[in-house]
């Protein structure tokens, strides 16, 4: 009672936070009943807040990178479904890899995102990510803006493995791909590979024929790629009737040229 008031205020801290953390009574035990009530309210009121503390501070941690987070839990339900249907140690592995580079660490749902914004920002963000893609195709170069900006909020984003074969000889042209970053083979019935990467695109005449594919194309590397359908592409160009035709007398001219060269066939990748 006689010390300063440096010490005494020292000691009621102490005394306080001893309380407030649920660590202990202070420096002195409770004599009384009074103090011992006192106590006890002011542990239940310290461990309250000290409980409070803990959940806000997790919450906050996790908010700053929601993404992440969401992505670890996706992870964790994958992992839970190699393990109930016990596949292979290499098939796991390759499913690990994929997610990484499909996702790169982060989740979330851009086809959500983009319905919630107003068309002239969500065309503005398609345009940014997608325009570089078909800025050297020979199909789009003279085409309305218009028709392109509808064609790109078509494209759908794929992954491939080194491996994989993104196309396969004999089947029927579905889709064209559009080569974001990565390196793919050509693979003709010569055994004749022809490489393409970043910003080639391969498949583009058979969204107009239909026909078969007469080349394989192969992944050599982890490709990023975004892949337009027949069905989208004609669902574009019901709204565009002036570029069918104009889609039509490109892809004549370009299928006369491979019947005289017979480089590559109807349906194999170009530049």
């Amino acid at each position: 009672q006689n010390d300063s008031w440096g010490k005494q205020y020292s000691h009621a801290l102490f005394k306080a936070m001893s309380h407030m953390l649920c660590i202990g009574y202070g420096q002195q035990a409770p004599e009384g009943m009074t103090d011992v009530w006192l106590t006890m309210l002011s542990m239940i009121v310290g461990a309250t807040c000290y409980a409070m503390f803990i959940g806000h501070a997790t919450a906050l941690i996790q908010s700053l990178d929601s993404s992440r987070r969401q992505y670890q839990e996706k992870y964790k339900q994958v992992e839970q479904y190699m393990s109930f249907h016990k596949l292979p140690g290499d098939t796991r592995q390759r499913i690990h890899e994929y997610y990484e580079h499909r996702y790169q660490g982060k989740m979330f749902d851009e086809e959500n995102i983009l319905g919630e914004l107003s068309e002239p920002l969500k065309e503005e963000i398609i345009n940014f990510n997608c325009r570089n893609l078909v800025a050297n195709m020979p199909l789009f170069a003279n085409a309305d803006p218009n028709f392109v900006t509808a064609m790109l909020t078509k494209l759908r984003f794929e992954v491939f493995q080194p491996g994989d074969f993104i196309i396969r000889e004999g089947t029927v042209g579905k889709k064209m791909y559009f080569i974001q970053h990565g390196v793919v083979s050509i693979l003709t019935k010569g055994n004749k590979e022809t490489k393409l990467s970043d910003g080639s695109y391969f498949g583009e005449i058979c969204l107009l024929t239909r026909g078969r594919r007469t080349a394989s194309v192969r992944a050599d590397t982890y490709c990023r790629l975004y892949s337009l359908s027949v069905d989208n592409f004609n669902e574009v160009l019901e709204e565009y009737p002036m570029m069918r035709r104009a889609f039509e007398t490109v892809a004549m001219d370009r299928l006369d040229r491979i019947a005289r060269s017979r480089p590559r066939p109807p349906c194999s990748p170009s530049r």
